[in-house]
């Protein structure tokens, strides 16, 4: 049965990530003089002190050193987490989400090469390169067709000996500014092949996504020009490693943005006075703020649902869930949900919500991205629509919907 009482850990979790995004965390990112600048840049220490906590091994299962949280523990967390910082928020929910996808499919010697350093360096962090250049990843371009031949893989491992030279360029690779380890998709003898990567192997370089900033934490560009790994660092070929259902990190995510305009606007509104009393007393501004805790309540709602569908597969099996990419519909709704509270919020704050050095703008900017990156909502909606059909498209490396 679906159930939204939240067991004492959980409450733990949560209490204690609260805790530190208002002690560590805003007193960082939200510093006047940074926000009026626009810059950001990783706070390092923020998120070496997170990883210190245990919030980069969250979802790492417990018999191999992590904290084995539960998909809906993780989104959770990072709903938190994003009320301080979405950089911090996304750069610690995909390696979590990768370690909890990667370490469990090493071999015994991959995972005494690989895990063990990345449960003792705090600032040993996770990437996945897929993307090629200028690789088109709309669904609408093909909607309710088949796809026809196999997905092209431009990036190349050869195998010589003891070793793999891998030579390629992969695009908009989240977190390969600060990876330490990258699995690397490659066109190999055998098929399209996942290929782990240090961080410093020679022939790797790792450059900022070049453009305008999309993307929430780190995202770059990375080169291989005959890089060289040994033969040995091969993760899978022929397929990806079975993910289960996708966890609605992204969308947990967003509503933290969400959630850190509303409180803004809340406490703001309480304390200014016009006509003698708060505006929150004013029926206009009660009405907007009422308007953005309805919809960051539904917006939850249906994250936590896909979260809980996610650790209880068995649920789609008994029909208690409907066989939708539920992942999917949170994103849809989440982001035009959010990207409306922020701007509701913003308004609140009349002149003042578009002023540089104040936190709005930059909640704001956090909700246009998650509205128009990635597939977007267009994008999405054809998915579903293909879901209601019983039209289904073949998962990616790491991705179930």
């Amino acid at each position: 049965m679906y159930n939204l009482h939240l067991a004492a850990e959980q409450l733990e979790f949560r209490d204690t990530v609260r805790g530190f995004v208002n002690d560590e965390v805003k007193p960082v990112t939200l510093k006047a003089d940074r926000l009026d600048l626009a810059d950001r840049s990783l706070p390092v220490d923020v998120l070496r002190k997170a990883s210190q906590m245990g919030l980069r091994a969250l979802a790492l299962p417990e018999d191999l050193g992590g904290v084995g949280a539960d998909a809906l523990t993780c989104c959770i967390v990072t709903e938190e987490l994003a009320v301080g910082d979405t950089d911090v928020a996304a750069v610690l929910a995909e390696t979590s989400a990768l370690a909890r996808r990667l370490f469990p499919t090493m071999t015994a010697d991959q995972g005494d090469r690989f895990l063990a350093a990345f449960l003792e360096d705090d600032d040993f962090h996770l990437a996945c390169a897929e993307r090629e250049p200028d690789e088109d990843t709309a669904l609408g371009v093909d909607y309710h067709r088949p796809i026809t031949g196999e997905r092209h893989v431009a990036t190349t491992a050869t195998r010589s000996g003891n070793e793999w030279i891998i030579n390629g360029i992969k695009d908009a690779v989240t977190n390969a500014p600060v990876a330490r380890l990258i699995a690397v998709e490659a066109q190999t003898d055998r098929g399209p092949a996942l290929i782990l990567v240090p961080g410093d192997a020679p022939g790797l370089s790792v450059t900022a996504q070049p453009g305008p900033r999309w993307y929430h934490g780190a995202c770059g560009r990375i080169e291989l020009k005959d890089c060289r790994v040994p033969a040995g660092n091969l993760l899978s070929i022929g397929g990806p490693p079975d993910p289960g259902r996708a966890v609605p990190y992204r969308e947990a995510l967003n509503i933290g943005i969400g959630r850190a305009a509303y409180e803004a606007a809340l406490d703001y509104a309480q304390l200014r006075v016009q006509g003698g009393r708060p505006i929150a007393q004013h029926q206009a501004i009660g009405t907007k703020l009422a308007d953005i805790a309805i919809r960051l309540d539904v917006a939850r709602s249906i994250v936590w649902r896909a979260a809980w569908a996610a650790d209880h597969p068995d649920a789609f099996a008994d029909r208690s869930l409907p066989d939708l990419p539920l992942s999917t519909i949170a994103r849809v709704y989440t982001a035009e949900a959010v990207y409306r509270a922020t701007k509701d919020a913003a308004e609140c704050f009349g002149a003042m919500g578009v002023m540089r050095d104040m936190p709005l703008q930059k909640y704001i900017h956090d909700a246009r991205i998650c509205l128009n990156s990635g597939d977007g909502p267009a994008d999405d909606r054809l998915r579903i629509a293909e879901a209601l059909t019983q039209y289904r498209r073949g998962p990616s490396m790491l991705a179930a919907e």
